[in-house]
C-alpha cells in the first residue's frame, strides 16, 4: 500500500473541499482550485480529515493512490499559504525587475528579456532576488523554470539564474600555458 497515499489530509481552518463527479474544488482564503478526479480513486471526508482510498488493487490504481492525493495536499497547502519559488541573477550588470505585469531580465543579452508574468501568480524583487508566488504549486514552479531558462548558470563562474538553493557544481577553469 502506498505510504503517501495513506496518510490523511488534515483541512485547515478556512479551507472547504467539495467532491463533485470528476471535479474537486478547494476553497480557501488565498484563492479557488480544481483537481480532476481519477475513476479508480475515491475520497471521504471526516472530522476535518481527507481520507484517500482506492477502488481495487490494480497496478493503475496503486499508481494513481500516492499521486492523487499529494496533488489534493498541494492544493489544500496552495490556497491555505500559497508557495513560492526564490530565483538568484548572478553576474555582473545582471539585473531584475518586476514592471505591471512583466518581468524585465537584463542578463548578458544585447536586449532586455520581458516575459509576461501570468494572472493567477505574483513577483517580487529584492536586489538579486526574484521571487514567484502562487497557490499552484504546478504553476509557480513551470514559470520558474521557464525564467531560469532564459540564462541556466554556467559551471565556470557561476553566471546566470539559479534557484535559491541550488548548488552549482564547478568546473576548473583552463590552465595557462608555462
Amino acid at each position: 500500500m502506498s505510504r503517501i497515499g495513506k496518510k490523511p489530509i488534515t483541512l485547515p481552518k478556512g479551507v472547504e473541499v467539495k467532491f463533485e463527479k470528476s471535479v474537486i474544488k478547494v476553497k480557501g482564503p488565498k484563492g479557488e482550485l480544481a483537481l480532476s478526479t481519477h475513476p479508480k480513486i475515491t475520497y471521504r471526508e471526516e472530522e476535518g480529515k481527507i481520507f484517500v482510498e482506492r477502488v481495487d488493487d490494480t497496478r493503475v490504481a496503486r499508481e494513481q493512490h500516492g499521486l492523487r492525493r499529494t496533488l489534493l495536499y498541494n492544493a489544500v497547502v496552495g490556497v491555505s499559504e500559497g508557495f513560492k519559488k526564490t530565483l538568484e541573477v548572478i553576474g555582473v550588470g545582471y539585473k531584475v525587475a518586476v514592471k505591471g505585469n512583466k518581468v524585465e531580465l537584463n542578463v548578458g543579452y544585447s536586449h532586455p528579456v520581458q516575459m509576461e508574468l501570468p494572472k493567477d501568480l505574483s513577483a517580487q524583487v529584492e536586489g538579486n532576488k526574484l521571487t514567484i508566488l502562487g497557490i499552484s504549486k504546478e504553476r509557480v514552479g513551470e514559470y520558474a523554470a521557464r525564467i531560469r531558462r532564459v540564462r541556466p548558470p554556467e559551471p565556470y563562474k557561476g553566471k546566470g539564474i539559479k534557484y535559491l538553493d541550488e548548488q552549482i557544481r564547478r568546473k576548473a577553469g583552463k590552465t595557462g600555458k608555462k
